[in-house]
C-alpha cells in the first residue's frame, strides 16, 4: 500500500478498520525518511522514539477511546521544543539542544501522557529542516544545507518551512507543522504542491516556538488536502495561558464547514459557493507576477465562480509598503528575541575568549549565519536612538494602515484570491546573493502577518516546467473554516492537490 500518496482522512480510516497498525504505518515512514534522506528534509529522527510512540497510539486505538488523528505520524518543523528530539532552529547556534519541555503544538498534537493528557494521540516522525531561525524564503539559510524540491532537485522547496513542506511533498511524512512570520508556510506549501494554512493571529500557541518576530509568528498545518489541514489545525488550536496572545478556546472544529454550501441550507448542490464574494486586488496582479502564475490564479478564480462565487476587485494600496515595513518590524524584533542567545545559559559558546563581552561577541559571530546576522544588525539599527522615530514608529503605523485596507476590502468581499508568490521555486543559488531580490518575493505574504489574518496556500496548476502554483486565499479574522471549506470546495472540483511529485514518488 502506498500510504504515503493518501490523505490522513483516509489513514484514520484505515486505522480505525485496522486495515493497517500505528507501528507499520510509522515503520513505513520511517522507512521512507531514510531512502529519500538526499532531499535533506530532516535534522533529526529517532526512530526508537517514534515506534514506542506508535505502540501507546496501537494501545489507545484497541481500547476504543482513540480520537481523528491517534496514530497518524507527523512531523515537526525544528523551530518547536521537543523532547526527546534535538531542537536547533536549523542554527550552529542550539546545536545538539534538547528541550526538557514540548511546544504546546507538540504536546496538543502528541500522545497522551500525565504531562499531556489532552494529546491527539499523534506519532512526532522528526524535526524537520528550516532557514536558521525562520529567516528567510528558501530554506539555503539552513546551517545544515538547503532542502531540495521534490518536484525538481535543482530547484529550491521555499522557506522557512522548506523541510515540512518537502517531507510532506516527497512522501516522508504525511503531514507536518508549520510557523508562517512572512510567508513561512504558504509560500513553500505553494513551491512543493501542498495546502497549508496560516492562522489568525493568536489562534494557535506560540509557546515552545522558538521566537523570530513575536507579533507576526504563527503556526499552522502543511498536508495534502484542505481536510487535511482542517483536522491538523483543530488539534493544534487551544488557549495557552503561557502565551499572552492566546485567544480563548472557542473548541472550533475547523472541518464542520467543508462540505456545508456558503448559504446555509441552500438547495443547490451545484453551486455550493453560491452568495461567496471573492475579492481580486487589483495590486495582486500588477507588474512582476509572472505569466503562467497569473493564469492558473485566474483559472482557479474562475473555478470558483462555476461554483457560484462572485468575482468583485478590490483595492490594497499600501501593498507595496509591506515589504520595507515588515523589514524594519521583523529584523527590530528578531534582535530583542535572540538577544538570549549569549553562549551562557545553553547554546553556542565560544572556546577562546578574553573576558565576558568578547565571549558574547565571539559565541554569536560563530553560532548565527550570515543572514540572521543581518536582520539583527538591521533590528538594532533601527531601534537605536535616533531611528527609533523615524523607522521603526513609522513602519508602526504603516502597519495599522495595511490593517484597515484588508477591512475595507472585506466590506466588499467574503475572502481574497491572489497568488502566494511572484513566481515558482526557483533554482538553488539563484538568488541567495541578493537578498532585496529574495525578500521581494514575499510581496505577497506578508501584509497578512502584518495585519493578523488567516491566509492558506492551495495548489492551482503547475508551470511548463512542471512546477507548482500556489493560490492564495485570505480571510477575515477567525475565518479559518471558511477559508478551508473554500479551499475543499475547489478541490472537490480539481486535482491539482492529488498530483505527485516525480522525484519523490
Amino acid at each position: 500500500m502506498s500510504w504515503h500518496q493518501l490523505p490522513i482522512a483516509l489513514m484514520a480510516k484505515a486505522l480505525a478498520a485496522k486495515e493497517v497498525s500505528s507501528v507499520e504505518l510509522t515503520q513505513y515512514f520511517l522507512d521512507r525518511i531514510e531512502a529519500g534522506k538526499h532531499w535533506n528534509a530532516y535534522l533529526d529522527v529517532s526512530a526508537h522514539l517514534s515506534l514506542d510512540q506508535a505502540s501507546k497510539a496501537d494501545k489507545i486505538i484497541a481500547s476504543g477511546k482513540a480520537g481523528k488523528l491517534t496514530g497518524i505520524p507527523v512531523a515537526h518543523k525544528d523551530v518547536f521544543v521537543t523532547r526527546g528530539w534535538k531542537s536547533t532552529a536549523a542554527s550552529k547556534m542550539l546545536e545538539g539542544y534538547q528541550s526538557p519541555f514540548d511546544a504546546t503544538v507538540v504536546s496538543n498534537l502528541g500522545i497522551p501522557d500525565e504531562l499531556n493528557p489532552n494529546g491527539a494521540g499523534m506519532v512526532c516522525l522528526g524535526k524537520t529542516n528550516m532557514d536558521e531561525f525562520a529567516m528567510g524564503s528558501s530554506n539555503e539559510n539552513s546551517a545544515y544545507g538547503p532542502v531540495l524540491n521534490p518536484w525538481n532537485s535543482e530547484y529550491v522547496a521555499g522557506g522557512s518551512s522548506g523541510g515540512s513542506a518537502a517531507a510532506v511533498a516527497a512522501g516522508l511524512a504525511p503531514i507536518a507543522t508549520g510557523t508562517d512570520t512572512g510567508g513561512s508556510i504558504r509560500q513553500p506549501a505553494a513551491f512543493c504542491g501542498l495546502t497549508g494554512i496560516k492562522p489568525s493571529y493568536g489562534r494557535v500557541s506560540r509557546y515552545g516556538m522558538i521566537a523570530y518576530a513575536s507579533s507576526l509568528d504563527q503556526a499552522g498545518p502543511m498536508g495534502k488536502t484542505a481536510e487535511d489541514c482542517a483536522l491538523l489545525l483543530s488539534a493544534m488550536s487551544s488557549h495557552d495561558p503561557r502565551d499572552s496572545t492566546s485567544l480563548a478556546d472557542s473548541g472550533e472544529d475547523y472541518g464542520r464547514y467543508l462540505t456545508q454550501s456558503w448559504i446555509k441550507d441552500s438547495a443547490n448542490s451545484a453551486k455550493p459557493l453560491e452568495g461567496l464574494r471573492v475579492g481580486l486586488p487589483k495590486e495582486f496582479f500588477a507588474e512582476g507576477l509572472a505569466l503562467e502564475v497569473a493564469n492558473a490564479v485566474n483559472a482557479a478564480a474562475k473555478a470558483l465562480q462555476q461554483l457560484g462565487a462572485e468575482l468583485i476587485e478590490v483595492s490594497l494600496p499600501k501593498t507595496k509598503l509591506s515589504i520595507p515595513v515588515y523589514y524594519v518590524l521583523a529584523p527590530a524584533e528578531a534582535s530583542s528575541n535572540l538577544s538570549r542567545f549569549d553562549g551562557v545559559r545553553y547554546g553556542h559558546r565560544a572556546n577562546e575568549y578574553r573576558d565576558l563581552s568578547d565571549m558574547y561577541k565571539k559565541s554569536r559571530t560563530e553560532g548565527f549565519g550570515a543572514e540572521v546576522k543581518r536582520r539583527i544588525l538591521v533590528g538594532t539599527y533601527v531601534l537605536c536612538h535616533g531611528y527609533y522615530d523615524a523607522y521603526y514608529l513609522q513602519a508602526q503605523k504603516i502597519r495599522r494602515i495595511i490593517a484597515a485596507d484588508f477591512q475595507a476590502a472585506f466590506e466588499k468581499c467574503d475572502v481574497i484570491l491572489g497568488p502566494v508568490a511572484p513566481d515558482v521555486a526557483w533554482r538553488l543559488g539563484e538568488k541567495s546573493k541578493d537578498p532585496v531580490q529574495m525578500y521581494l518575493e514575499d510581496i505577497y505574504t506578508l501584509s497578512t502577518n502584518l495585519a493578523g489574518l488567516p491566509a492558506m496556500s492551495v495548489p492551482c496548476g503547475f508551470n511548463t516546467s512542471n512546477l507548482p502554483i500556489g493560490m492564495q486565499l485570505i480571510g477575515n479574522y477567525f475565518s479559518e473554516a471558511r477559508l478551508l471549506q473554500v479551499a475543499h470546495q475547489y478541490q472537490q472540483n480539481s486535482d491539482w492537490h492529488l498530483r505527485q511529485a516525480s522525484e519523490g514518488a
